[in-house]
Formats: C-alpha cells, structure tokens, sequence
C-alpha cells in the first residue's frame, strides 16, 4: 500500500491547518467590505479553501516526495504529522507576530544509507523547486491569465521558492543537511 488510511487522515489535518495558518496572507481577490473581513477574522472557511489551494501542495507534494522516493529504494516510509509544529503555526497567526514558523510533519524512513537519504532529503526541496519554476514560466509566457489565477500562481511559486530555500539550509533537521553532509563526504573537505 503505498498510502496508509492514517497517512491520508494526516494530510487532510494538514492541509486544514496549513489553509487556515494562511488565511490571512492569501485571501481570495473579491469585493469583501471591512465587516465581511472582520466577522470572518478568526474563521473564514472560504479564506480557509482558498490559502490551502495556494499552499498545502507545497507541503503535500514536499512530504510525498521524500516518501516516494524513499519507497523507490525499496525502504519503509510513513508520513506523520507533527502536533507541535501545527499548533506553534496556529499559535503564531493567532498571536498575529508577522511571520510564520511551520513544521506541520515529517516522512519517517527506516535503513537509508548516506546516499540513500541525501536523495530521498533532497526530493522534497526538488519538488519545491520545479512547482516554483513551473508557476514563474507560466506567468511569463502564458499570454492570457485571469487575474485571480495568475495572482494563486504567484503565490504559490512564492511559497515553493521559500520552501525550497529554507529547506536547503545546511541546517539539521532540515534536507539541506543531509545534502550537504553527503556531498562534503564525497569531496573529502572535512
């Protein structure tokens, strides 16, 4: 089974919690007044489906990547969600702080070798890095967009391209270690 019950469960918690964490950076383009925006402040499920639409695949297809990749090497790998991460993002946008820290789950993976686990650590950012680039060559060269799809491109190429930095950052826990640790064992510099 390449997906768990569970492993869908956590998904849809995820995307949930990530839509409603960006609620307030990615809101639809309309003609909603002052009151609408307020009584929809602390629940606007609509604002909800919309930033999950921009954001979630970023996260989604990060996560599944590593799995799938993990599972191409014949290793065992499950997606779980991380409670913690998911509630200091919550936590965070409530408190309104003006940035967010999201680390809403992670792809377990058991026996991957140095190798092994440099490519399965960097698939997710790779992923990242294509859905960016897919979204910046269609804004440039797909002639005519409507305005509200080119805006949900852009912030979606947006996320992609800070998912991809962030996760590049030879930083544990983050991909870009294992990336970096692998390839500085290849070339001998430490």
């Amino acid at each position: 089974m390449l997906i768990s019950f569970v492993e869908v469960l956590y998904l849809i918690i995820l995307i949930i919690a990530v839509g409603y964490i960006f609620s307030d950076i990615f809101r639809k383009p309309g003609k909603e007044d002052i009151l609408e925006r307020y009584k929809k402040k602390y629940f606007n499920w609509n604002g909800i489906k919309y930033a999950a639409l921009i954001a979630a695949p970023g996260i989604v297809l990060h996560e599944l990547a590593h799995k799938f990749v993990a599972i191409g090497f014949g290793l065992g790998a499950q997606f779980f969600i991380w409670p913690t991460g998911i509630i200091i993002g919550i936590v965070l946008k409530l408190l309104n702080v003006g940035f967010i820290l999201l680390a809403p789950g992670y792809v377990a993976i058991a026996g991957a070798s140095a190798f092994q686990s440099a490519i399965i650590s960097f698939a997710g950012p790779a992923v990242n890095g294509l859905v960016w680039l897919t979204c910046f060559l269609i804004l440039k060269y797909k002639k005519k967009i409507k305005r509200e799809f080119a805006m949900g491109l852009f912030f979606m190429g947006q996320i992609n391209k800070w998912l991809f930095i962030f996760n590049m950052l030879p930083i544990p826990p983050l991909d870009g270690f294992a990336v970096f640790s692998y390839i500085i064992h290849l070339t001998g510099l430490f």
